[in-house]
């Protein structure tokens, strides 16, 4: 898994190195890997939602630790496409098993199926490529935002919103329930609503999100994995915020997920995540999302679909 180290300034770091005596949980215990035969492997699980279901995230990010074992050091991932087509068993582990695709000159594809009781619960593709240079160069802009030092952590800004005396219950029961779970990311919402916004969002967010803990800037494939681990944080849920007030989730998952890297990062530095929903409709939502480094280069772009199935709010009474 391990490469040639990069240059710090080429994966857009400075200012916010994170301490090495607290090694990350998901390099050490999520995304660590037992290896069981040639190209299968088991998977553990660290933090599971409140749904009792396995967390999207963690499978596409120990399915891409799966492909990476099985390629050469010198190829990366671009891209990768998964299904995800049964509900994940959190009291079992999860069986990898990695298919050799193609190996060429150039790419080299890898598939993956996640296995629980004896069935897949999740189909991945991945391309990994030799870094090739080109003279063909383009990318959007950087949104214009606050540093993440400006702005409050997710458990901050909760603990802000449970003090408003004007917090409906219907959130502030949401709201202790997100602030027991212990998520091996940090997150720092830019622009988040006050009470009296929640009924107007737009389909559009933005967070600075990184890995808690550190990773080290040599394992380009690793900070890969767990780019794709962070990736389906809250990003579905996006297709919720205009919706959020009116409708109450009785079942939401996950469809299928995919991600195209784009260039070098630190997964333990800090990222803007700008997700936006153009669409829901079918009782289902579409979610893109692209991942920025702090100095403008856009790193990784994501797109994901998933069920989402609601009904209505009950009024409060106001007796």
């Amino acid at each position: 898994m391990s490469s040639p180290k990069s240059r710090e300034e080429k994966q857009g770091g400075g200012g916010d190195e994170p301490s090495e005596d607290l090694r990350s949980v998901l390099v050490t215990s999520v995304l660590n890997l037992e290896p069981l035969d040639e190209d299968l492997f088991r998977g553990r699980h660290y933090w599971v939602p409140t749904t009792q279901r396995l967390f999207g995230g963690q499978i596409v990010g120990q399915a891409l630790v799966a492909a990476a074992k099985s390629v050469c050091e010198d190829v990366h991932v671009h891209s990768l496409h998964c299904y995800f087509v049964r509900a994940g068993d959190p009291k079992v582990p999860v069986l990898y098993q990695v298919e050799r695709t193609r190996s060429g000159a150039s790419f080299s594809v890898r598939s993956v199926k996640a296995i629980q009781h004896g069935k897949p619960i999740f189909i991945c593709q991945a391309s990994f490529q030799r870094i090739q240079p080109s003279p063909l160069k383009h990318q959007f802009s950087m949104p214009t935002v606050s540093p993440p030092e400006e702005l409050l952590d997710h458990e901050a800004l909760i603990n802000k919103y449970l003090r408003n005396p004007n917090l409906g219950e219907k959130y502030r029961v949401g709201l202790n329930r997100i602030a027991a779970l212990d998520v091996p990311i940090e997150i720092k919402p830019v622009n988040p609503p006050t009470v009296g916004q929640m009924q107007k969002s737009e389909p559009k967010q933005m967070f600075w999100v990184r890995a808690r803990g550190y990773i080290g800037e040599g394992d380009i494939k690793m900070h890969c994995c767990v780019a794709a681990y962070i990736s389906d944080y809250a990003f579905l849920g996006t297709a919720l915020l205009p919706h959020q007030w009116k409708y109450k989730v009785n079942f939401m998952v996950s469809l299928d997920h995919s991600m195209w890297f784009h260039a070098p990062f630190r997964a333990d530095h800090w990222m803007l995540y700008e997700c936006e929903s153009p669409w829901a409709d079918g009782s289902r939502g579409l979610v893109h999302g692209r991942l920025w480094r702090r100095d403008g280069v856009l790193a990784v772009s994501c797109a994901q679909e998933g069920v989402i199935r609601v009904k209505p709010r009950v009024s409060e009474s106001k007796l």
